[in-house]
């Protein structure tokens, strides 16, 4: 079997606001996380976060956070592209509370990945719909740093 080989694509600097929780649901607490802006940026990539989307989380029984954030990146040449980056995060009881708390902890005290999926009508940007891509995150006090990386 061939190893997976992977080129990093770029990096996503997420301003979010404070996290609202709802409370216990039938699936989990739920919280939500407006996004208020950001940039990104990589080799073939770069612009600014539009402010207005959202990071919805669940946190389910097992202490594992279901993450579903959906927002729209605009390039430094005016293309729009949609975002939506599924994953997981997880690590010991009290590095979570501290996270959920907006406190800052260091990123190899949790595991933090997603698969982002793009949606653009530019073609000079169509690369980022015909390739799987992985991101790690990393989770601060006012933002999320997300590193992006395309499956070769």
């Amino acid at each position: 079997m061939e190893p997976i080989l992977q080129e990093f694509a770029f990096e996503l600097r997420v301003e979010v606001a404070a996290i609202e929780e709802m409370g216990q649901t039938a699936k989990g607490i739920r919280r939500v996380i407006p996004i208020t802006g950001g940039t990104f940026e990589g080799p073939a990539i770069q612009g600014h976060i539009v402010a207005g989307g959202y990071d919805w989380q669940i946190g389910r029984s097992d202490g594992v956070t279901e993450v579903e954030a959906r927002y729209l990146l605009r390039t430094h040449d005016g293309s729009l592209i949609t975002i939506i980056n599924q994953g997981l995060r997880h690590g010991p009881p009290e590095v979570m509370q501290r996270l959920a708390k907006g406190e800052l902890v260091d990123p190899s005290d949790y595991y933090f990945r997603s698969i982002p999926v793009f949606e653009t009508a530019d073609p000079r940007y169509d690369w980022l719909t015909r390739s799987v891509f992985i991101a790690t995150g990393i989770r601060q006090p006012s933002q999320v740093l997300i590193r992006v990386y395309r499956l070769l």
